[in-house]
């Protein structure tokens, strides 16, 4: 690519005024400022030609110059550039179905802040957009690639060939098709920047052919620019105006009974440090979203906890008896509002969010705080003066705080068999290092784990299924990859597991140790009220066949797989089987038998 000529002789394609590349210590090329630029004569030029490769070649070298670690994928898709891969330090990760390949991109891209990438097959197309779904539900940067028709077959029933280009587009931020070699690095470029950009989400491109062959084979001229700034997420960050900023910091100040409600967009701006500084100097109780949890440690004496439908009854109680919520990077959805019952209606909502859509669509704001979370609480920080906050208020907060965990004890030190859940995640919580990382699933696994599981540092991470059961498990070993050097574990059921079990096999055949743990009731026990309630609230009637699974030991499922599987029945083994876990240099199962007549409480509301 770089080349020295005393004339014309020497250089194949000479640009007098191409842009001079500088090579990285990871050998991603970057475009040198303008001003740095040189024009010398023939006989000293050092000039770079613009190389000629395959759309296969430019797209390995695409993800090695945005700093992509990792891709996930079913074969066969753009199999030339996953053969180019092999010596640019991006591993290719396949997975036994497209939607896992999608799971495993989304938790990589959450956990790491960078984009995470899966790709599929023309035939695989419907099943990778139903991995993107969930993406989308949580704002996370996925770039999603799939084969499509070419051209000169479309409509033409080609074999396992049909439109789905069409079913990406209510999922992702960004939908393309890509329709010429030429286009490839322009449109991967504008994926890149849609997925990282405000607030963050999927993208797609379809590259023709049922293996993406059409655009990719053809050697052309390609740039070798890469966009660093949009290699991560956040992109930017813009800053709300000051007026507005200023009355924020009024309104907060005034309030005789203000909360703190974080959300998903706090972990996207990886402005944890900066929501509880803020908390510290008002004396402001921290609410969390789903998404929020390890914002705020969970035995921080500003802490209430989770809110919502999957809630502690003292934290949707303090929000309830609010006069002013602060919603910091929190769409206010349904979920995290238990369908918009809390805050009460005629509390004062200032709301900061990094898409100006959202601010005032759910609760009418007073304040919109329009910008990063990061950077905004940074300027909102320095406009507020210290605060010792209101005496009762305080009191009342950790009045009820204190009532919910004497509420909880017994249970959390249950020795009953078979095990209660809350006991479980009571042990999760204290083994938990301090840098760990839980991986939750959707259904009772999040209630469990997003209520009974302590967050003791700051350093602990919380990510959620933001839609589909059996996200978790694809997800956590995603996550893995993009911090290896992190504890991470997966907490899921048997009927979450279910779904993608085959991905054990991915996780030991790459050495991706996950440790997974499953809180084994033999039931997708979320379900049982709804059944009984539809045979008349007879729980001894038909139906038990609607939500109710054999026995399975998936400790030894686990272990032909090639991970180490451990099976706990007693909650005196429970410390001794996660201790072994972390400590083991494998992908680990750890299979928990516990209680089906186990229920939580339902939300306060």
């Amino acid at each position: 690519m770089f080349y020295k000529g005393n004339g014309f002789g020497d250089i194949t394609r000479l640009k007098f005024f191409c842009a001079k590349i500088s090579l990285t210590d990871k050998t991603r090329p970057r475009i040198l400022p303008r001003q740095k630029r040189k024009f010398l004569s023939i006989q000293k030029l050092e000039v770079c030609t613009v190389p000629v490769m395959t759309g296969s070649r430019f797209f390995a070298e695409a993800m090695r110059g945005y700093g992509v670690t990792h891709v996930f994928f079913v074969p066969a898709i753009l199999p030339a550039a996953m053969a180019a891969m092999d010596d640019m330090g991006v591993t290719r990760i396949v997975t036994h179905g497209e939607t896992a390949a999608g799971y495993m991109a989304d938790g990589y891209a959450r956990a790491s802040g960078k984009p995470g990438v899966c790709l599929a097959q023309a035939v695989g197309s419907a099943n990778l957009a139903a991995g993107v779904r969930d993406a989308c539900l949580a704002s996370s940067p996925v770039i999603a690639i799939s084969g499509g028709p070419h051209p000169d077959s479309r409509y033409r029933h080609l074999y396992q060939v049909v439109e789905d280009f069409p079913m990406f587009g209510p999922i992702t931020k960004f939908n393309a098709r890509v329709d010429h070699p030429r286009r490839l690095p322009d449109l991967l470029r504008q994926a890149f920047r849609m997925a990282t950009s405000g607030a963050p989400g999927p993208v797609h491109l379809e590259i023709p052919g049922r293996h993406g062959e059409a655009v990719v084979q053809e050697p052309m001229d390609f740039d070798l620019l890469f966009e660093e700034g949009f290699s991560r997420c956040p992109a930017y960050r813009p800053e709300a105006e000051p007026e507005a900023v200023a009355k924020a910091a009024r309104l907060l100040t005034e309030a005789q009974k203000p909360i703190i409600v974080a959300g998903g967009g706090v972990a996207a701006s990886r402005a944890w440090a900066e929501v509880v500084e803020l908390a510290e100097k008002l004396s402001v109780p921290v609410a969390t979203s789903l998404s929020g949890k390890g914002t705020i440690p969970d035995h921080h004496p500003l802490s209430v906890g989770v809110i919502g439908a999957y809630s502690r009854w003292c934290a949707n109680r303090a929000v309830a008896d609010a006069d002013l919520v602060f919603f910091i990077g929190s769409r206010a959805g349904g979920h995290t509002t238990a369908n918009w019952r809390i805050p009460r209606p005629g509390a004062t909502v200032v709301q900061l969010d990094i898409d100006p859509a959202e601010i005032g669509r759910n609760y009418p704001a007073e304040v919109g705080l329009c910008g990063d979370a990061r950077a905004t609480l940074r300027r909102l920080i320095d406009a507020v003066e210290t605060k010792a906050g209101e005496k009762g208020w305080l009191s009342h907060i950790r009045q009820m705080v204190g009532e919910w965990r004497s509420e909880a004890q017994p249970l959390l030190n249950s020795a009953a068999t078979p095990i209660r859940p809350e006991r479980l995640c009571k042990e999760i919580g204290e083994i938990l290092p301090p840098d760990g990382v839980v991986v939750s699933d959707t259904g009772h696994a999040a209630i469990w784990s997003s209520t009974m599981i302590d967050f003791k540092a700051p350093g602990q991470r919380y990510l959620r299924c933001a839609g589909t059961l059996g996200w978790a498990l694809p997800a956590s070993i995603g996550a893995k990859c993009a911090l290896p050097d992190k504890p991470v574990l997966c907490f899921t059921g048997d009927g979450g597991l279910y779904f993608h079990l085959s991905e054990l096999e991915t996780a030991a055949r790459m050495g991706i140790n996950v440790v997974v743990v499953v809180n084994n009731n033999r039931s997708l026990q979320q379900v049982k009220n709804i059944v009984d309630a539809s045979y008349g609230g007879n729980p001894a009637a038909k139906g038990r066949d609607l939500w109710m699974f054999r026995e399975t030991n998936f400790a030894q499922i686990a272990e032909n797989m090639g991970c180490l599987g451990l099976r706990v029945e007693r909650p005196g083994d429970i410390r001794n089987a996660l201790e072994q876990a972390l400590e083991a240099d494998r992908p680990v199962l750890v299979d928990v038998v516990t209680d089906i007549e186990a229920l939580p409480q339902p939300p306060w509301s």
